[in-house]
């Protein structure tokens, strides 16, 4: 009688193969559920998209595109993509950062879609890593037409990501891809244009010495740019007119420094080690005026100075002198620097104000106290260093000098800002107050202008004459471009 089975304690394990079976000998109803294991099988896996899932497991594959939640972007939004799976891209406030799948393999594929239908004022900027795009070895790239839907297909290392791009319209959108036919690639260092520009190596140095707009047209990467540091000076204060004013307050002064965004060079020591991240868009500039000079007559404060303003940076507008009795007038003195008090006046405008940190200025100097006249001093107005000076009663120069100034080589030579004016005189019995030994170009003494765009405070006159006009301020910005 023919042997048609076999126990299975007659089998050695792992001893039969494929070839030992005649074809169609093992019928299914043969074979008992779950008599054979998975790990048995040569093929003992499913993949659907990329994603694999055991035989007999349980689990979720997605059969198509797995789309995402919107995304929206608040100004530094980026997005990890991973294959098979979708984004639906709202730009409306902001640009929005998208770095493909690391490690992709053949097949793997992203789709991005403009969910609000502003990708050409806010970007897409697609990172591909350190894989190519289309062959291309450029990493970064624009999405900038409307209603793009991009999408992106792996095919190897040498081929890279490939793409196909439409819009609503279908039509190959002309801002996805140049005049040239590549790619509208996304530059790694900052683009900008406005004011007067000039290059110190690899920096770019944008001065504005009066109002206009910086236009940031590439915002950079992390590979490349993507802050500036800035010098931001309000205009100082007008001396005063009368006799022994106050003189003027500097501008206020408020600067940033980091070696990794502007390079090497000396700034004050007010300088803040933290710049600014800015946007592909058009930023404003405001450089304030300096103040108005005190007009002839019994006694006439100075103006006070006009604000300086870029991005989110407000320098105040130096205070002005002071020659109104014994109280300081809330509407001129106080400023980014404090005017200086008059004689008679026992204190000087404040400074930094508002508060900032660092602080952008300091106080003026104080005058005689109330009912003490001697030589009839008066305070200097207050600098970005220094407080102004109080007026010594003493020496041929009784009223007091302005406060320092800060240098900085932003623009790359050394120059002074915000420095404040000297006290006025009472003729003839005492002669003005020194200028600050920094800031306003020439010293600020008796009725002397401050220089144009320094930020400087005045110096204040004598009985009947002028007050000086306050110098107007500047804004400067700085950035790596190559």
């Amino acid at each position: 009688m023919a042997i048609n089975r076999i126990k299975t304690g007659g089998i050695t394990d792992n001893t039969i193969q494929s070839g030992d079976l005649a074809p169609g000998t093992i019928a299914s109803d043969r074979i008992a559920p779950g008599t054979i294991a998975n790990d048995r099988l040569a093929n003992n896996t499913i993949t659907i998209n990329g994603t694999s899932i055991a035989l007999g497991a349980s689990g979720e594959i997605v059969a198509g595109t797995d789309w995402q939640a919107v995304t929206v972007a608040d100004g530094s939004t980026t997005v990890n993509t991973t294959a098979g799976a979708g984004y639906f891209l709202d730009t409306n406030a902001g640009v929005i950062e998208v770095f493909l799948p690391t490690s992709p393999t053949r097949g793997d594929t992203v789709i991005l879609v403009d969910y609000a239908g502003t990708f050409a004022t806010n970007n897409v900027i697609v990172n591909t890593g350190t894989t190519n795009l289309d062959s291309t070895t450029t990493r970064e790239y624009k999405l900038t037409t409307n209603d793009t839907i991009a999408e992106f297909v792996y095919v190897d290392s040498t081929k890279g990501w490939i793409t196909r791009i439409n819009t609503t319209t279908g039509a190959t959108p002309s801002g996805v891809f140049n005049e040239f036919g590549g790619y509208d690639t996304q530059g790694p260092f900052i683009a900008a244009t406005g004011g007067t520009v000039t290059t110190s190596g690899d920096y770019k140095i944008h001065t504005f010495t009066g109002d206009g707009c910086f236009v940031v047209t590439n915002q950079g990467t992390p590979l490349g740019s993507t802050q500036v540091d800035y010098l931001v000076v309000a205009g100082g204060g007008g001396g005063s007119a009368g006799p022994s004013g106050g003189g003027a307050g500097g501008g206020g002064f408020r600067e940033s420094h980091s070696v990794p965004v502007s390079g090497c060079y000396s700034a004050s020591p007010l300088a803040t080690p933290t710049g600014i991240t800015l946007s592909a868009t058009t930023y404003p500039v405001t450089v304030g005026g300096g103040g108005t000079a005190g007009a002839p007559g019994p006694a006439n404060d100075g103006g006070r100075g006009s604000n300086s303003i870029f991005s989110t940076i407000t320098s105040t507008g130096g205070g002005g002198g002071s020659v109104n009795g014994c109280s300081v007038n809330p509407a001129t003195v106080p400023g980014g620097s404090g005017g200086g008090a008059r004689y008679y006046q026992g204190v000087g405008g404040t400074g930094n104000t508002p508060p900032v940190s660092p602080p952008q200025g300091n106080p003026g100097g104080a005058g005689s106290a109330c009912g003490v006249v001697g030589n009839y001093p008066a305070g200097g107005g207050g600098g970005a260093t220094e407080a102004g000076v109080c007026g010594p009663n003493t020496g041929p120069n009784p009223s007091g000098r302005g406060g320092a100034g800060a240098t900085t080589s932003i623009s790359t030579s050394p120059t002074s800002y915000s420095g404040g004016g000297g006290g006025g005189y009472y003729a003839p019995v005492n002669a003005p107050g020194p200028g600050s030994p920094c800031g306003t170009g020439t010293p600020g003494a008796g009725s002397q202008n401050a220089s144009a765009n320094t930020g400087g405070g005045a110096g204040s006159s004598g009985p009947g004459g002028t007050g000086g006009s306050g110098g107007k301020g500047i804004v400067i910005i700085r950035y790596k471009f190559q």
